[in-house]
């Protein structure tokens, strides 16, 4: 099948602003979650897999923690931790997209009733479950040490993580569809980023005392918002200012991924 027989296709092909106010969307955006979620329960494992890191990092990070002054350590590193694993897991499901492209599912699904809208934000909307997942085995194993449980704050910290995990996620599949099946250079392009970013939002890090030039770099990456809010309100505090700050940055991060990769998924073939 030829792409331009794909591209003209009446049923898979349909103004952007129209999918998303078409009832139809909404049902099939459900679907597609659905079917990106089924491996994950299927296999419940892959999400403590993907743990080994975030807890090493924990494990050997935390001992080198120097006194903060205001209380464990830890309340100021599992918030970065967390978002570190937002991050890293969102980033790297395009990987998932790149193997359905060179194996022709891809293509199936283009073809489908589904509306190309929905295979995109149900495909993104899926990166919350784990991210959930992966915040909640973390919560609970440091709890224990010295860590202080603030049950409000994580939740509202969760909510902008979601937002956040889900413009990764969009943005990961843009990349995906970008790199048209080559795998290299997906990874190429995501390793190349992902590092910067997270060392630019002070995970592991302060950024106090930082260069000029790195300060400047680091005001510019929306994970270093997100990050500040997380820890601010994981210490049980809601400065409204920071807390803003997150929202926003975590927003235009969902709004740019999902903005460019409609238009990858538009162009999809």
């Amino acid at each position: 099948m030829s792409a331009t027989t794909i591209t003209e296709s009446p049923a898979v092909v349909r103004n952007t602003s129209a999918a998303l106010s078409d009832p139809g969307f909404l049902a099939d955006t459900w679907n597609v979650m659905v079917r990106e979620l089924k491996p994950m329960l299927r296999e419940p494992a892959s999400v403590l897999f993907a743990m080994v890191q975030p807890l090493v990092f924990l494990a050997l990070f935390s001992p080198l923690l120097p006194d903060v002054g205001t209380g464990s350590a830890l309340q100021w590193f599992v918030p970065g931790i967390i978002a570190m694993t937002a991050l890293m897991g969102a980033s790297m499901t395009g990987s998932n997209l790149s193997q359905e492209i060179m194996t022709g599912s891809h293509e199936r699904l283009l073809v489908s009733p589904l509306t190309r809208s929905s295979l995109l934000v149900g495909r993104s909307l899926k990166e919350v479950v784990p991210m959930l997942a992966q915040a909640a085995i973390i919560v609970v194993v440091v709890t224990p040490f010295s860590f202080d449980l603030h049950l409000g704050g994580v939740l509202v910290g969760a909510v902008i993580l979601a937002l956040f995990s889900i413009g990764v996620g969009a943005l990961s599949f843009a990349l995906a569809l970008a790199s048209k099946g080559q795998e290299w250079l997906f990874w190429t392009v995501q390793q190349t980023l992902i590092f910067p970013t997270l060392l630019l939002a002070g995970v592991l890090l302060p950024l106090e005392g930082a260069p000029r030039w790195l300060t400047f770099l680091a005001d510019l990456n929306p994970l270093k918002y997100v990050v500040e809010a997380e820890r601010a309100l994981f210490a049980g505090s809601f400065p409204v200012d920071t807390v803003a700050y997150g929202f926003l940055g975590s927003g235009t991060v969902a709004a740019l991924g999902l903005v460019v990769g409609l238009k990858a998924m538009r162009h999809s073939s």
